[in-house]
């Protein structure tokens, strides 16, 4: 630990020197080299001075930051405790997490492994490179899969829509590798498929070797990986997402007994309508589970949990109901601007319109402790002056909530139409009075 202190030290001192240096260097070639003592001794105190300065002035930005959070924090309602190794609880309408709790933590996803698996799966359904009616051949592989199963065997030919089914509602193990084998050729490659995704959709965190979840070193991820999972899943296939929500499903000629939905949640809680759930003896007893309620003003309100390492099948359930019924009661939704409303329409220099239109293509909606709507306030934050081009979409500004006049929440704000560079004329009209003014 203290040598870790020192590095961090060091590479601060560097860093200050490195600062001075650059700063301070056209001034210092203005001075004639000292040649008497008091000469060396004042530029010395002059230089001691300056570090002083440029330290304070680091240490009060970091204590800015660390007020701010704890700021936010303290605003924030307590959560209940959760009997698992990791949870998280996210309100996906707000796109605000909630709670959590270890959500950076390795684990072992098992079956929730099979979230990738299905994206995969739908992106390709999407690209029309398999289709629903499209039946699959069952491999030797599948068919002496370990764990939860189908049962399907090396006799059958199975369609793609049943090998979902079998995936999602009865994570069947011999389905996912049918499904991985149409995909991608492999499961090998399938495998890479995963691993591309999981970096392109910003899972840091997160490395697959399998695509049903089975125990395997290294097949890891986190609980904030799969809210980004999940989330994107939702929203990019919502399609097909209501594949998890089917109580129970069996392909003919498999035992009855293996047809149920292992998510207890589908059959206790009408507003929940996901995920999946998963288990080894190492990962514990973990769900994903997602409910969605409606939320005066905002019209439905979807939160989402994901505990992980529970004791028990129904453990899981119930800390999961206990997360979103806290969610949904310790915090109230509330809608802010339309979709594609104007939140700000600042003035544009050198373009062909006079000014850009600053919102969401989706509502605005944060997520705010029950009953403090009357103490919220926002402000716009965007740079100044508002220089075209702009392109639709492209990120400029925030809207800040604050609640008792406290950092809360900043929501990222975009262009809503295109403001295009104007002509030569125009352009240097405006260069004119922006250098007038």
């Amino acid at each position: 630990m203290h040598k870790a202190l020192t590095l961090t030290c060091q590479e601060v001192g560097a860093r200050m020197i490195v600062a001075l240096k650059r700063c301070f260097e056209p001034f210092f070639k203005k001075i004639v080299m000292p040649t008497t003592l008091s000469s060396w001794i004042a530029r010395c105190g002059l230089c001691v001075l300056l570090s002083v300065c440029v330290l304070e002035q680091a240490q009060a930005q970091t204590q800015i930051q660390a007020q701010t959070q704890v700021q936010a924090t303290s605003l924030a309602p307590q959560a209940p405790e959760i009997a698992a190794h990791a949870y998280l609880l996210i309100d996906v309408t707000a796109q605000q997490v909630l709670a959590q709790s270890n959500a950076d933590q390795l684990v072992e996803p098992a079956s929730l492994t099979k979230l990738m698996s299905a994206y995969l799966v739908f992106q390709a359904l999407k690209a029309k490179k398999i289709t629903l009616e499209q039946a699959l051949p069952v491999s030797e592989r599948a068919w002496k899969m370990q764990g939860s199963r189908m049962f399907i065997d090396p006799k059958m030919q199975v369609p793609v829509l049943d090998l979902i089914k079998g995936m999602i509602v009865q994570s069947g193990n011999d389905a996912t590798v049918v499904l991985a084998e149409g995909v991608g050729g492999t499961v090998e490659h399938f495998v890479e498929m995963m691993n591309a995704q999981a970096q392109t959709l910003g899972m840091k965190n997160t490395g697959y070797k399998n695509p049903e979840g089975l125990t395997v070193p290294g097949h890891i991820t986190t609980a904030k990986d799969l809210s980004i999972l999940a989330t994107r899943l939702m929203q990019d296939f919502p399609e097909f997402v209501g594949y998890y929500a089917i109580k129970q499903y069996r392909y003919p000629g498999t035992p009855a007994a293996n047809q149920n939905n292992r998510n207890l949640l589908l059959f206790r809680d009408p507003s929940v309508d996901g995920l999946k759930t998963g288990h080894t003896d190492a990962a514990g007893f973990c769900l994903i589970a997602t409910a969605k309620r409606d939320a005066p003003g905002v019209g439905s309100r979807r939160l989402l949990s994901i505990v992980l390492g529970a004791s028990s099948e129904n453990a899981r359930a119930a800390e999961s109901q206990k997360l979103l019924n806290w969610g949904y009661t310790a915090y109230e939704a509330v809608k802010l601007f339309d979709a594609s409303q104007a939140v700000v329409s600042p003035l544009v220099w050198k373009g062909q319109a006079n000014s850009a239109k600053l919102g969401r293509f989706q509502p605005i909606v944060v997520a705010i402790p029950t009953g403090a709507i009357g103490r919220v306030q926002t402000q716009v934050a965007r740079p100044e002056p508002m220089v075209a081009p702009f392109q639709r979409g492209q990120t400029v500004g925030s809207l800040r909530v604050t609640l008792d006049q406290k950092p809360w929440v900043d929501v990222p704000l975009v262009v809503l139409e295109a403001v295009e560079q104007s002509g030569w004329l125009g352009r240097t009209w405006d260069a004119l009075r922006l250098w007038v003014k």
